[in-house]
C-alpha cells in the first residue's frame, strides 16, 4: 500500500491530536512527546504532527514541514530514486537512517519551491525522533532535521579524516547548514 505523507508544524500537539481524531475519526498510530502520527486508512493518508512553535504562524504560515509517499518495501524507495535521479532531479539517498521515531530508507528531492518531499518505507520503530548529531566516531550518519522551520534530510559528512572522534559538517543537499540552527523532526 502506498500513501501520501503530510507533516506539519504544530503549537499544540495535544490539541492538534485533538482536533485530527475528530476529522478523521481515527487514533494517532504513534505519540511521542511533540509528535504524533496518524496512519489513516481513506483516505490512504499518513499525517504526521511535529509540534514546534516557533516555526508555526497564523494560518498557514509555516504549517508544512515535509511532504511524503510512503511505499512498503526498499526495492520501491530503490525504484523511485532510479526513476527521479532518471528525469533529472537531484537527489538525497538515505538507508537504515532514523527519522520520524522510525528506522526508514527514503530518497529526497525538492520541488521547484524548495518543499521537500521523501518517498520512503518503514523498516522498524525507533526510540529517538532522528540520528542526526554534530559529532560522530565515524563518518556515518545522517537523518533529518528542522532548518529555518522546514524538516530537511542532513547528510553529516566528516570534517577531517582519520580521527577516531569527529566534527562533522552537516549539510542539505551539499549546502553547509549552521548546526546551531538544527532541531530534530520528524
Amino acid at each position: 500500500m502506498s500513501r501520501v505523507q503530510l507533516a506539519m508544524n504544530v503549537r499544540d500537539v495535544d490539541a492538534a491530536v485533538d482536533f485530527y481524531r475528530k476529522l478523521f475519526g481515527v487514533e494517532p498510530a504513534k505519540r511521542r512527546p511533540g509528535y504524533a502520527n496518524f496512519a489513516i486508512a481513506v483516505p490512504p493518508l499518513k499525517l504526521v504532527l511535529i509540534e514546534d512553535p516557533d516555526a508555526r504562524g497564523a494560518g498557514v504560515a509555516g504549517a508544512l514541514n515535509h511532504l511524503g509517499v510512503e511505499v512498503e518495501t526498499s526495492a520501491e524507495v530503490g525504484a523511485a530514486t532510479q526513476r527521479l535521479t532518471g528525469q533529472g532531479l537531484a537527489t538525497l539517498t538515505q538507508d537504515a537512517t532514523s527519522c520520524c521515531y522510525a528506522v526508514q530508507d527514503k530518497v529526497w528531492v525538492h520541488d521547484p519551491d524548495g518543499a521537500p518531499w521523501e518517498v520512503y518505507t518503514v523498516l522498524a520503530d525507533a526510540p529517538h525522533a532522528t540520528t542526526t548529531t554534530t559529532t560522530a566516531a565515524t563518518t556515518a550518519g545522517s537523518g533529518c532535521a528542522t532548518v529555518d522551520g522546514q524538516c530537511v534530510p542532513v547528510d553529516a559528512t566528516a570534517a577531517t579524516a582519520g580521527a577516531v572522534a569527529r566534527e562533522v559538517e552537516l549539510t542539505t543537499h551539499g549546502v553547509p547548514v549552521d548546526a546551531s540552527a538544527v532541531r530534530s523532526c520528524c
